[in-house]
């Protein structure tokens, strides 16, 4: 009797304690690839929230894709940042070849918001003052939840894929989280996104939610056979 009230109690406290998953950025893996999946963001025109980012910031560094004329700190103009996520899907690199440059829109599709601080609407927006827990002036390497899940992030500027105008882009300045328009010749970092989850990875706390409410049925139902 003991066992299988422990068993019951254990089952109720789970249900009441586990819920929903807690939004979060979660590191998962497409193709030995580590990426990280921020569950709590729409992208513009998507039906759900989820977006995937390169767990590596700067990996037009180490990564071309064939694409000459990017710089060898991985900054480029925002015409090569393009050819960059072109090559990208064309390798399907992680299993995806729907890589773009994040979006300076909001999620709504307004926008986008700037020259300003606080544009927490936009995807690196959100990563930056949401996810990350920033403020302006603040640094993107200043958020330890950030470098926890991410690996070279640079303190300067990522091109989005949102045109300003015939000469500029959108950028948002990861060294003091100003998002503006900027010359489209000028040299700066991408970050490459997609939406959703390229492969099935547990939400955090999911998985062992799950373990752990049938481990507390299984000692139920022997405890069950046991009595009877």
């Amino acid at each position: 009797m003991k066992r299988q009230a422990w068993a019951l109690a254990l089952t109720v406290g789970l249900l009441a304690a586990g819920g929903a998953p807690q939004a979060a950025l979660v590191p998962y893996t497409s193709a030995g690839v580590e990426l990280v999946y921020d569950d709590d963001y729409t992208p513009v025109g998507a039906s759900s929230p989820g977006l995937t980012w390169t767990a590596d910031a700067n990996l037009a560094a180490t990564m071309t894709f064939g694409v000459t004329g990017i710089n060898a700190n991985g900054t480029m103009t925002w015409a090569k940042a393009l050819e960059w996520i072109a090559g990208m899907n064309t390798a399907n690199y992680a299993g995806a070849n729907d890589w773009r440059l994040w979006s300076a829109l909001n999620s709504d599709g307004s926008g986008p918001c700037g020259p300003a601080f606080d544009c927490i609407n936009s995807e690196l927006g959100h990563l930056f003052y949401t996810e990350g827990g920033l403020s302006s002036s603040d640094a993107i390497n200043d958020s330890a939840a950030l470098t926890g899940v991410f690996t070279n992030m640079q303190n300067f500027a990522y091109w989005s894929g949102t045109e300003g105008s015939a000469s500029s882009a959108w950028v948002f300045g990861t060294g003091d989280g100003n998002q503006a328009s900027f010359n489209k010749d000028g040299q700066v970092s991408g970050w490459a996104v997609r939406p959703g989850q390229i492969a099935a990875a547990p939400l955090p706390g999911t998985a062992l939610l799950m373990a752990l409410g049938f481990g507390a049925m299984a000692l139920l139902r022997r405890a069950r056979r046991r009595l009877w």
